[in-house]
């Protein structure tokens, strides 16, 4: 089968979906598709090498801006296009003036779902052209797109192409709801354009119910429009191996309020007191955005006495990354907000790491689904949560032979259920559903 990725990069620092979908990419080639990964907007900041680093970049973030603010820049030519796209002037702007949320980006949005209405409908056509001979002169059999903010292309892309468009969901409502007074405008032409595609696939059951719901489906409207597909990450050969002497906590995932960073430094606050000996590591993207909110949390851990017992390892690459994992006895990125599925939940399994996790979001699911893990329980306030977060790493990192066999089951379950051959199996075959002569899916 040749599938086509189209995926938003974000230019300067890692995205777990980026990651996710460049994987995924690798994989359907191992498994001897042929598949293409096209970044949109920016360049991709990946951990690893890219499935297709000769991809030209469409949408390219300068363009798609300029046609967004001057009716002159719609029908700028090609040449000049792909001269605003260049991967090193894209890669130079991201991380200085690329905005990714809030309401300086709502009519961005707006005009991206509009699609052949929109501003950059001259760009959809050249995205279009492009893949008339994207495999030695022929079309791609299935367009797979990243995430429902590319919504607005399903329309045009089944309708000039005749394949099946699957799209993938990945948490958008929060960045939705950031989008100010426009939000509930957007949301509005999401659920119609939405539509368009040949079926949506979100991660996790809590993530299906809960866009459904945003969206106003019905239940028969959602289980047309939307099929629950687990995430996966590639499974490495390795056994489990720690490399340190004191108890330590890990967390891996962007250095956001919504991760829930903030409420992991309160508990490692709260545990030190239980536990002198115990050690936080953080991993994860980091912005020029985040370093703010992180020198916050550092200030946190300074009054508190803590800060020689934190370590910070920002953007880390996917050897780093292997390392750091190895280095924990106990994982936890307590996310507070509607979390689709949390990728890096099954990465610390998938390295024999127990986790501990909100009983809440998709995260119940996860657990149950591999037993690598335990739960706790978002209180009121901040305060009573961390307290709930530190009592349950507390009872792990005091009882290291339950934690290692909890970090087995989670293990073994990730390569019975999340496993990236099986996600890349299931999405090729509900692609077939949906192709031309395969009946009613």
């Amino acid at each position: 089968m040749n599938i086509v990725l189209l995926t938003p990069g974000t230019g300067s620092y890692h995205c777990g979906v980026c990651m996710r979908d460049n994987a995924l990419a690798k994989e359907l080639i191992r498994q001897g598709h042929r598949a293409v990964m096209l970044p949109m907007y920016l360049p991709l900041t990946l951990d690893e090498d890219a499935a297709s680093p000769a991809s030209p970049i469409f949408f390219g973030g300068v363009s798609t801006f300029l046609r967004e603010k001057s009716r002159i820049f719609r029908a700028m030519p090609r040449w000049l296009d792909r001269a605003l796209s260049a991967r090193w002037l894209l890669k130079l702007l991201a991380g200085r003036a690329a905005k990714t949320g809030g309401p300086a980006v709502a009519e961005m949005t707006l005009s991206m779902l509009r699609g052949e209405e929109g501003n950059q409908s001259s760009e959809i056509e050249a995205l279009i052209e492009w893949l008339r001979v994207a495999f030695d002169g022929a079309k791609p059999d299935a367009i797979w797109l990243s995430t429902a903010l590319q919504a607005g292309l399903a329309r045009r892309l089944r309708a000039e192409l005749g394949v099946p468009v699957i799209g993938f969901l990945q948490g958008e409502d929060t960045f939705l709801d950031g989008l100010g007074p426009s939000a509930a405008q957007v949301w509005a032409l999401l659920a119609e354009r939405m539509r368009d595609a040949s079926v949506w696939v979100a991660p996790s059951r809590y993530f299906t119910e809960l866009m459904a719901k945003r969206l106003g489906c019905t239940a028969d409207e959602a289980a047309r429009l939307i099929r629950v597909v687990p995430n996966g990450v590639a499974i490495p050969n390795q056994s489990r191996v720690t490399n340190h002497q004191s108890p330590t906590v890990g967390y891996l995932a962007r250095f956001v309020p919504g991760k829930g960073i903030g409420l992991l430094i309160e508990a490692f606050i709260l545990l030190k007191k239980r536990m002198p000996e115990a050690r936080l590591r953080c991993a994860g993207s980091m912005t020029a955005d985040d370093a703010r909110y992180v020198e916050k949390l550092k200030a946190r851990l300074r009054k508190a006495g803590c800060s020689d017992s934190v370590e910070w390892l920002p953007n880390v690459s996917r050897v780093e990354k292997t390392a750091f994992l190895a280095s924990l006895d106990v994982f936890s990125t307590p996310a507070t907000y509607s979390e689709a599925f949390g990728l890096y939940v099954i990465e610390a399994m998938v390295a024999g790491v127990p986790v501990v996790q909100p009983r809440a979001s998709a995260f119940p699911e996860i657990i149950e689904a591999t037993g690598g893990g335990v739960l706790f329980d978002l209180a009121e306030n901040e305060h009573a949560s961390a307290e709930n977060l530190a009592a349950a790493l507390e009872n792990l990192l005091r009882n290291p032979d339950e934690a290692r066999a909890i970090g087995e089951r989670g293990r073994t379950g990730v390569q019975r259920n999340f496993s990236m051959a099986k996600l890349a199996d299931r999405l090729c075959a509900l692609t077939s559903s949906f192709s031309p002569g395969a009946g009613s899916a």
